[in-house]
């Protein structure tokens, strides 16, 4: 009787800038009793100038540790490395890679697309980054490294938490998140962290990812709440107090109704309004609704704003922030109005220029042909700037999900188990550079059956 083939070994790859605390990291998993069989291996591939005192008169490759852990320092290519480790493959159930402070982590998680022995005995389980929550402002905005450490992350440590306050950690948590929106971040001291939390990640989880983020999978927009009112003809107000930014913009249109479904014919003018590329901004205290974006003054907050009405209707109202964070107000007379209904939007504005993500998703059976033709496109024409592709896919005619995940331009993926009782539908997430969230969405829907 046939055996059935061994489980892939998960491997998990630790990156992060110089000084963010991985060694700190790689001690306690070497010397902590967690009674997880752990083969580590310090990657120094591809680097240049590596130390060769550290290697001299190292024969043996693999070392015991005390907790059953087992250290193998890199001598050449991670490939042969990793054939060799797998010999020895019944002392230990995990590998995890570290790689140096100055490396770009895609070429490591690479090896794990190109190599057919590889991906037979091998799977991606998770990129940990780590991130020097006192230092990595120094090096965030002009060191492409640090980027793509974040980038491709599945999680991220935000480490050395003791040495910042809790509000420049919100801060750069927000930054973080701009630039990854998909993946787990936990909050960190001395690399404290226990196994569990960064091993058996599974790659890409998206009720994780949705479970931090409700909105990752939704476009962004350059507002962040709309309300629809019902107003007389005349003059009403809008009572600003004092917020987070010293202005609001702030755009007005008239709709069919006070129902959910009359909002949506008012997002893209909207969207066009604020982007100011047919409009220039208004800052006049009377506002008219209309395709202009008017930009509220709050220096002297509370400050108060006049809408002119020319018949009676209904009206949507468009903010940058939340009104709440201003403790904002829709005034006639001395009575306040209420929405007839709210929606709050995944804002933009904080979104890092350079990094970013898009995610898509959709209920519609995938034309397997169409989706291989052009993801093959995708994957050869930006390539370079996609760092990490991973997702769920509802192909035409299966029973069983499709996963999938892709470093640069390499794909892997593979039929998973059957939907059951979950509802098939497609949800994918790109994270990268130079992303064109319109040409993204536009190509995979014609991919659908």
């Amino acid at each position: 009787m046939t055996q059935p083939a061994p489980a892939p070994v998960p491997v998990t790859v630790l990156t992060g800038f110089l000084g963010s605390g991985k060694t700190t990291l790689l001690n306690r998993i070497l010397t902590e009793n967690h009674g997880k069989r752990i083969a580590v291996i310090e990657n120094e591939f591809g680097e240049v100038g590596v130390d060769q005192e550290l290697v001299i008169g190292a024969e043996e490759e693999i070392f015991e540790m005390n907790n059953g852990c087992i250290c193998c320092t890199v001598r050449g290519d991670l490939i042969r490395i990793l054939g060799s480790l797998m010999k020895r493959r019944d002392q230990f159930d995990h590998i995890m890679i570290e790689t140096t402070g100055m490396a770009d982590p895609g070429p490591v998680a690479q090896t794990f697309f190109v190599d057919d022995e590889m991906k037979e005995r091998l799977t991606l389980d998770a990129i940990v980054t780590l991130v020097d929550a006192k230092h990595v402002w120094e090096h965030i905005d002009d060191q492409d490294e640090v980027k793509e450490q974040i980038a491709f992350a599945d999680v991220i440590l935000l480490n050395k938490t003791d040495l910042v306050s809790p509000g420049e950690l919100d801060k750069l948590e927000v930054r973080v998140r701009s630039m990854n929106a998909g993946a787990k971040i936990l909050r960190t001291a001395n690399a404290q962290v226990g196994m569990d939390a960064i091993l058996d990640q599974g790659g890409f989880d998206l009720d994780r990812a949705l479970a931090v983020d409700p909105q990752f999978l939704e476009p962004e927009f350059p507002f962040e709440w709309a309300g629809i009112y019902s107003l007389a003809a005349g003059e009403h107000v809008v009572s600003l107090h004092a917020g987070p930014d010293p202005s609001m913009q702030f755009v007005a249109l008239e709709v069919q109704s006070g129902e959910a479904h009359a909002l949506e014919p008012a997002i893209m003018p909207a969207v066009l309004a604020f982007s100011g590329a047919d409009h220039p901004t208004s800052q006049a205290d009377i506002i008219v609704p209309g395709d202009t974006r008017y930009d509220l003054q709050l220096a002297d907050a509370p400050a108060a704003f006049r809408i002119r009405v020319a018949k009676a209707g209904y009206y949507a109202l468009f903010t940058e922030h939340h009104p709440d964070e201003f403790r904002a107000r829709l005034l006639s007379g001395a009575a306040e109005h209420t929405p007839l209904y709210q929606r709050v939007f995944k804002p933009d504005h904080e979104h890092d220029e350079a990094v970013t993500s898009v995610g898509i998703t959709d209920a519609g059976a995938l034309d397997v042909k169409k989706f291989n033709a052009w993801i093959s496109e995708v994957l050869q024409t930006q390539g370079q700037d996609i760092f990490r592709m991973k997702g769920v896919l509802n192909i035409k005619g299966r029973d069983r999900r499709f996963v999938f995940q892709a470093v640069h331009m390499l794909f892997d993926g593979r039929l998973d188990r059957e939907w059951g009782a979950e509802t098939p539908h497609n949800a994918l997430i790109f994270i990268g550079r130079n992303l064109d969230r319109e040409a993204l969405n536009r190509g995979f829907r014609a991919c659908l059956a």
